[in-house]
């Protein structure tokens, strides 16, 4: 299995200082192949500020970042791409 020094900085799971400035660098990873990416950098952004983590990869690998998994709109619906 292979894993990048990406994916090792963006799935952090203390909750200091230092982490969150690491936000802007895994949002942009996590939103660049979006088809509406400065709505997803905003959302992964809120997220990552909240939870102080983001998933690897571009979609999926929620089991990551258990607290960006959670967070949901009024609807009920996934609020972090």
């Amino acid at each position: 299995m292979y894993i990048s020094l990406y994916e090792i900085n963006i799935c952090n799971y203390a909750n200091d200082e230092n982490n969150r400035a690491d936000c802007g660098v895994a949002c942009e990873g996590r939103c660049k192949l979006s088809s509406r990416p400065r709505l997803c950098k905003r959302a992964c952004g809120s997220c990552c500020d909240k939870c102080s983590c983001v998933p690897p990869g571009t979609a999926g690998n929620y089991e990551a970042c258990p607290c960006y998994a959670s967070l949901t709109t009024r609807n009920q619906t996934r609020k972090c791409p």
